[in-house]
This record gives C-alpha cells, structure tokens and sequence, in this order.
C-alpha cells in the first residue's frame, strides 16, 4: 500500500515528542537501504557488487528471509518496472533477472535440525519465470522445510514422476502467465490423482487465487511469505478420490476451446494476411517488424485461447489492458490491436464464446484510448 508523505509524517512525529520511546524499524524498513543498494548494483549489471550487498546485509544482521525477499525481491520487482516503462531491453531484462538468482544462490541454508516435512516446488509446463518459484523454494528452507525445487517447465509427466518416488507432503506450483493455465490444470489434477495436494501461487492464478480455486487447487498463496506463513499452521490435507478436469470445467464441451487452440497456427497466417491487405505498408516491414508483428498476434491469440479453457474474459481483457499501458509508454496507440480482434472474430463467427470474449476485448481497448 502505498503512503503518502503526510502520512509518513504523521507516522514519525511521535519519536520526535518528549519522553517518546523510538519506534523500532520494522524488517522491510531495515531492507529497504539493501534493496536500493543492491538495485543500484543490478541495475549496473554488476554481479559482483550485488554479491557483496547480499553478504553486507547478512552481516549487519538482516534475516536471511529478509534479504530474500525484501532485498532481493524488491530487485527484482524493479526488473518489471523498468521493462514495462521501456526503460529496459528484454536482454537487459534476462541480465538483471540472472544477477538477482545469483544473489538468492549466495544466500546460506543450513539444514535444519527437525524437518518439518518435505515440499516439491516447480514451475509448470511452458513456463519459464522461475524467479518466484525459486524464492518460494528458498523461503520454504529457511521455515525448515526439505524442499525438492524443480525449476522451470516441467513437463507434468516427469513432474507426477518424481513425486511418485519421492513423496512429499504437498506440491506448490508456480505460473506468472495465464496462457499457462490449462498446462497448470493438468499438472493440479495429476499431482492430486497421485495423492499430493498442490498450493497454487503465481500472477497466472489471479491477484486472488481465483483460477487456482476453480482449478481444483487445494490452496493458494499470493507469494513467498504468505505462503510459508500458511504452511506453517497447516498442510492441505491428502486427497482422497481423483478427479477429472473436464469436471472441473464443464463449459469445455463446447469445443471452443479445442478449435481455437489446434487452429492457432492457422488463426495468426489468415490474421496476418488480412492485416496486410488493410494495411499495404505492412508489405514493406521488415524481417524484424514482421516477426515482432507475428509474436504480437500469436500472444492475442494464446489469451484468448486461454479465456476460452477459463471462461473467463478477463483473462483476456487484461491482457489487452496491459498491453496498451505497454503500447502507450511505446508511443504505439492500443487501437492499433483492434484491426486483429476484428479479423479474429470473423475467423470465429461460429463460435460465440469467442466472439463474446472478443466484444469485451475491443470494448477494453475502446475505453483505454
């Protein structure tokens, strides 16, 4: 939450009074120098000055959670930031992101003397951003928990695998992109039909959790410390009878999104070509602004395939929300998404969920102008 200055003052006149006790710093109040310095050192793209931040702080007496996460994940926040206002490439992007897992590495984590349990973390299939999942990893070992991090797109397969022989209490999965959501959904069902309860976490779950519920998932955390301040009151319990995952989502015997998501492919080339027949200029994009252009479709095309396995148009919605505060810091008008969203919608016109999906689209980019 944000404070404003008057309240920030308001906060510290009763240290100044006489006779008033000083009030002691809270931890992130004590992180926050840390997390400037190291930002600074990140933003450098000088690993070796981040490395030594983390270890200064350690040794000033910060909370290895602490460094974590409010040194190290105030970071990293500042990585989105900075991307999402142009401020930085997507290789800066990787490079301060890969500054930042070497500093969560250099972190100690001793093991503990009584183990409270054991934890398999991964990432879904398809998703990338391990970030997170592996802060949750780290946090989880430092709560005194033996935990098995997977990393990064694990096929469910090799993940429902490795639980099967190693047996632990409970699976938290990680997603930062609702387009990973069916992926996910496999991935809850299969770890519970193995009899592993599965915590949900990660932006593509929603800022409430509200895709983890109607996935099926057990529980869901909205990051690192919430979610090991849950654990460490209880455990979800062990499931008990399997579950199917057209149960959970019965809209899905529409065939919608089973047409959308096999024609994909076949979506963006007859978008593509019709963008070029309204727009002759776009023949004389280059390499470059051509694949940008394809990449720009086929992620339209994955939110809405994705709202269609949710029904949900505000996965959709969002997106396109997004991407026009993107487009806007980019001097790139939000309108110029709408020529898609029409041809999308006369490839679909049989389909009315997508269609209906499509309507609330426009109607986003209609209000963000």
């Amino acid at each position: 939450m944000t404070t404003s200055p008057s309240a920030r003052r308001h906060e510290q006149e009763p240290a100044h009074r006489i006779g008033a006790r000083a009030r002691e710093a809270t931890g992130s109040e004590r992180a926050q120098p840390w997390a400037d310095k190291l930002w600074n050192a990140v933003r450098s793209w000088d690993e070796y000055d981040a490395l030594d931040v983390v270890r200064g702080a350690l040794d000033a007496g910060l909370e290895a959670e602490s460094v974590l996460l409010d040194v190290i994940g105030a970071a990293q926040h500042h990585v989105g930031i900075e991307w999402a206002a142009n401020r930085m490439s997507v290789a800066d992007e990787h490079t301060a992101t890969a500054i930042n897992e070497r500093a969560v590495a250099a972190l100690p984590t001793p093991r503990p003397a009584d183990e409270r349990g054991r934890i398999t973390v991964a990432c879904v299939d398809e998703e990338w951003h391990a970030l997170p999942a592996r802060m949750l990893a780290e946090t989880l070992k430092l709560r005194g928990w033996r935990v098995d991090y997977l990393g990064a797109q694990v096929p469910t397969g090799h993940l429902v695998s490795h639980i099967t022989r190693s047996n632990p209490d409970l699976v938290c999965l990680s997603s930062s992109i609702p387009t990973r959501l069916p992926m996910a959904h496999q991935a809850i069902t299969a770890c519970q039909g193995a009899g592993v309860p599965v915590m949900a976490g990660g932006a593509a779950f929603g800022h409430d959790g509200r895709y983890a519920r109607i996935l099926g998932a057990d529980t869901w955390a909205s990051e690192a410390r919430s979610a090991a301040d849950q654990l460490a009151h209880a455990l979800p319990t062990r499931p008990q009878v399997p579950r199917l995952t057209v149960n959970d989502l019965p809209h899905l015997e529409d065939q919608e999104y089973t047409y959308v998501s096999r024609s994909s492919v076949r979506l963006l080339a007859h978008t593509f070509d019709g963008l070029e027949e309204r727009f002759p200029a776009m023949k004389d994009y280059s390499d470059d602004q051509r694949e940008r252009t394809e990449e720009d479709l086929g992620q339209i095309i994955d939110f809405l395939t994705a709202a269609l396995y949710m029904n949900e148009a505000d996965i959709f919605t969002g997106f396109l929300a997004w991407t026009a505060e993107i487009l806007e810091v980019r001097h790139v008008p939000a309108r110029s998404m709408l020529p898609a969203l029409d041809l999308l919608a006369e490839q679909l016109r049989d389909y009315p969920r997508a269609l209906h999906i499509l309507h609330a689209g426009k109607m986003t980019l209609a209000s963000a102008n």
